[in-house]
């Protein structure tokens, strides 16, 4: 059984294009590595020409193990070198990036 999750944050204004221009043409082994960690179904949206929404499904067994192995890759650390200054987080809390949106409802098979 798959867990659904859902995430926001900003984008900087003057980081805009360039961040679109990333996910254009996303890195294979950034793509590569999103699927061995167990994540499918992975959509960023825009709002505003501001505000990032994230939807992805988790399949694994081991969210937080499978985030660390991510986190400890060399590419994902590049690519994250990359993005993170294109993107201003909306979050309260201490070391969280993307803010976890809580889900109010579903519908659906999964």
């Amino acid at each position: 059984m798959s867990r659904r999750f859902a995430q926001i944050i900003k984008v900087r204004p003057e980081k805009l294009d360039y961040y679109l221009e990333l996910h254009k043409n996303p890195w294979p082994c950034v793509l590569d590595m999103i699927h061995k960690c167990n994540i499918r179904n992975y959509s960023i949206f825009i709002h505003n020409q501001d505000t990032l929404f994230a939807y992805f499904e988790y399949i694994g067994s081991d969210f937080q193990e499978d985030m660390r192995i991510m986190a400890e890759d060399e590419c994902t650390q590049k690519w994250w070198a990359e993005t993170a200054p294109c993107q201003e987080t909306v979050s309260n809390k201490p070391g969280e990036w993307w803010l976890d949106l809580e889900e109010v409802f579903h519908f659906g098979d999964a």
